[in-house]
């Protein structure tokens, strides 16, 4: 009845595993668990309709709002640092109030038994809670028993403290694992991107160090030659520029090879895309590019990324299957892309809309494009040599 931290995820922001951050959340979790509350009509029809004296329909209600209110604290606590004892402690207290309350004013107050062994399970780990839901469900069988007419409500109630109460023993362990997959996939992302950036400072090191040591060194020495042999340092000065212009060409490689795309960043970017576009999307798990040259992969790659942006932004496709696979030609290994979808075939204005410059990047890493309208929708199909020519490994690093 009462759901843990996030539960209303698709309801609400928060997420499983997510406590509220702003009023709105707050106020939408406790809608969420109010809606669990209406199973209390029973009890609160009793104290109408129950003929009571006023008395007792006084105390049935201070009693009933103690219950709710402890109820409330006690799950929207739970996760925060409170100790097991406590959480026990106001489960007794819980558990005496609908003793009290059920043995008093009769068996429609039976239902909150059902409300303990529910927050029981949210409240408690599974070590504790594997103990205390079947307590509580002893408890309320025996006071359904001692009570008049208790045991006619006894089938309906049992079960559901039970079912309930091992359910919330789920959601828990589903919860927590959820904020400890969180935590390593954060910790995951950051080890990535340090490796990143020590790679990052170790290429330019090996790619600027000797360059700027051998600069320095020319530079002293073009200095000293300068009052006595400016012919010699004039030499020494057309070294440095020659070195600069090497080291600047250097840099630029090093860039152009940090922005190339990668077919695994991109087939998980065309995932994101296409789910966000309200796409079916059937991609291939993480590829294997084993002996691939990175020619061939970043053309895959660039084939990859234009394939989805027109899916996304002219096909009106529902489905959009990507086929990644290697396949043995008369001109040795290829790898093959292809990017089907059951759209209108409409892919643009064209094939100077980037098909054009796409066959050209393709042409460059010695593959070839075939793209068009299939009776489904539209198939781009990319292939690229799946190793390295002849020419490739004889050429110098």
């Amino acid at each position: 009845m009462a759901v843990p931290e996030g539960h209303a995820e698709g309801v609400s922001s928060v997420g499983i595993g997510q406590r509220p951050q702003n009023r709105r959340q707050k106020a939408v979790k406790f809608l969420w668990v109010g809606i669990w509350l209406a199973y209390l009509s029973a009890p609160v029809n009793d104290l109408l309709h129950g003929g009571h004296s006023d008395g007792v329909v006084v105390l049935g209600w201070i009693g009933l709002v103690v219950f709710v209110a402890w109820y409330l604290a006690l799950i929207f606590r739970t996760g925060r640092g409170e100790t097991n004892g406590l959480v026990l402690g106001s489960l007794a207290v819980l558990a005496t109030q609908s003793s009290v309350l059920a043995l008093t004013l009769g068996r429609e107050w039976l239902v909150l038994f059902v409300y303990v062994a529910i927050s029981s399970g949210a409240a408690l780990p599974f070590r504790l809670a594997r103990w205390t839901i079947p307590a509580v469900s002893a408890l309320l069988t025996g006071c359904a028993l001692a009570v008049p007419g208790g045991a006619s409500f006894l089938a309906g109630l049992l079960f559901p403290a039970l079912l309930g109460g091992f359910s919330m023993t789920g959601v828990r362990e589903l919860v927590r694992t959820t904020l400890e997959l969180r935590e390593a996939r954060a910790t995951v992302a950051q080890l990535a991107a340090n490796e990143e950036r020590l790679r990052l400072a170790r290429d330019l090191h090996d790619l600027l160090g000797h360059s700027l040591s051998l600069i320095t060194i020319k530079s002293e020495l073009a200095g000293r030659m300068l009052p006595d042999h400016p012919d010699k340092a004039a030499r020494q000065v057309a070294d440095i520029e020659q070195v600069s212009r090497q080291a600047l060409v250097d840099v630029r490689e090093a860039v152009a090879g940090y922005r190339r795309p990668r077919l695994p960043a991109e087939l998980a970017g065309a995932r994101v895309a296409l789910t966000a576009a309200g796409v079916v999307a059937d991609l291939p798990a993480e590829p294997d590019l084993a002996g691939v040259p990175e020619d061939s992969e970043t053309a895959l790659a660039w084939a990859l990324r234009e394939a989805v942006t027109n899916v996304v932004r002219h096909s009106g496709a529902q489905r959009c299957t990507v086929e990644l696979l290697r396949r043995q030609t008369l001109d040795g290994p290829v790898l093959e892309l292809s990017v089907e979808d059951n759209g209108s075939g409409d892919q643009g204005s064209g094939p100077g809309n980037g098909l054009t410059g796409l066959t050209e990047r393709l042409a460059t890493a010695g593959g070839t494009l075939e793209a068009g309208g299939t009776r489904h929708g539209f198939c781009l199909t990319a292939r690229v040599p799946a190793a390295a020519t002849s020419a490739d490994v004889g050429s110098p690093a």
